[in-house]
């Protein structure tokens, strides 16, 4: 394990650059609340750490994209050698290599990524993006807190914290500026619209319910799956076990930008019995993730998604759309399917560099491409899933 503080222990990860290795799908940071990435939990993150335990510890064959974890290594220990930032040279050599999802953190950033995993952390409620132009835009605002009372809203463009500039900032850097202890204030000046706003705010621990279900007049059980933080593949399961007898189920992934591993196998296992779920390759050694054996395998199911779908919520996805137990509608997911591995630095940092790739049951690559759906649908989308499972035996 890391010496990383407040990590958890179900949230394994590597004891050092050459032994062992734990998969990551890292795919968005929520700036100010943590960042999130497929993680193994901890049963089924021992069995694949395990198995790439006695894997060869020569680096194996790299694709174009992916960072050198040794010369990474390298770098950090020769520029704290000489009384540089290890994270920056770190962050140099990965940003050289053009591997778009690769992430240096340090300490404290890496353990505030995995307190987001957890679905809790203290920050102001703000989720954003680098925009092409390095810019850095609020993709979504949580309900209730510090950002919302504030007025902040999506779309917004951060120009600084407490008066340090983020644009062209990676957004884990904007993150650090973001975290601090609740109860302090922090100073964000935005620009909306043309027009500069500067807001205080102080921050807050905050949480987010993973999993929310609600029933439709019509019989329908709307699942609404927001991240596969801890706990979520469980309450998808619960969900699916309480809904009405015979009636259908549509699980909503949109905008849910993936989570956990480990409980999107979970999710997916809710409604199937065994059999695949995904593969994924670590430097072209392949391996493989199954679902549970038990799952509902009759229920009408619709699963609804969008371009904010994206890493674990596509596995899911995916996988339900190639065993044909769902019928896929929406637009085309986002489209990340690479595999990163997190590896500690010799500065205690730890950089989070692509391996591979995974793939659906049918052998789909979805990175860059994504998922296209079934049943196109771009305004009432809902109540489109609604037809569908009616053509499917159930509804009005």
């Amino acid at each position: 394990m890391l010496g990383l503080p407040s990590i958890p222990a179900v949230c394994l990860r590597p004891r050092d650059l050459r032994r062992g290795a734990v998969l990551t799908m890292a795919f968005l940071a929520a700036v100010g609340a943590g960042v999130y990435t497929g993680c193994w939990d901890r049963e089924e993150g021992a069995t694949a750490a395990a198995a790439l335990a006695d894997a060869p510890t020569a680096e194996g064959p790299r694709e174009t994209g992916t960072a050198d974890r040794d010369a990474v290594a390298r770098a950090v220990a020769e520029a704290v050698a000489e009384g540089k930032s290890g994270k920056k040279a770190a962050q140099e050599v990965v940003s050289r290599s053009g591997d778009r999802w690769g992430t240096v953190y340090d300490q404290g950033e890496y353990a505030a990524f995995a307190e987001g995993l957890d679905g809790h952390w203290t920050g102001v409620g703000v989720w954003a993006g680098r925009a092409p132009d390095g810019m850095i835009k609020v993709d979504k605002v949580q309900p209730g807190s510090p950002a919302a009372r504030a007025g902040l809203r999506a779309g917004d463009r951060l120009l600084s914290v407490d008066g340090h500039a983020v644009t062209g900032l990676a957004v884990t850097d904007v993150v650090a500026l973001l975290r601090g202890d609740a109860g302090t204030p922090v100073v964000l000046n935005l620009s909306r619209d043309g027009a500069d706003l500067t807001e205080t705010v102080r921050r807050e621990q905050l949480r987010t319910e993973p999993v929310t279900v609600r029933q439709r007049p019509d019989g329908v059980t709307v699942i609404k799956v927001v991240s596969f933080t801890r706990g979520a593949g469980d309450r998808v399961k619960a969900a699916v076990k309480a809904a009405p007898p015979g009636e259908g189920v549509v699980l909503d992934l949109r905008g849910n930008p993936g989570g956990l591993v480990t409980e999107a196998v979970t999710a997916a296992s809710a409604f199937l019995d065994g059999g695949l779920v995904a593969t994924y390759d670590v430097r072209g050694d392949q391996r493989v993730l199954y679902a549970a054996k038990g799952g509902d395998t009759t229920r009408p199911l619709v699963a609804l998604v969008d371009g904010g779908t994206m890493s674990a919520a596509e596995l899911v996805a995916g996988a339900l759309q190639d065993r044909g137990r769902a019928v896929a509608v929406g637009s085309r997911t986002f489209g990340k399917g690479s595999v990163q591995m997190p590896t500690e630095l010799p500065d205690g940092s730890v950089a989070e560099l692509t391996v591979g790739t995974y793939r659906t049951p049918a052998g789909r690559s979805l990175d860059g491409g994504g998922i296209t759906p079934d049943v196109p649908a771009g305004e009432r989308v809902e109540e489109r899933a609604v037809t569908v499972l009616g053509g499917l035996g159930v509804g009005p």
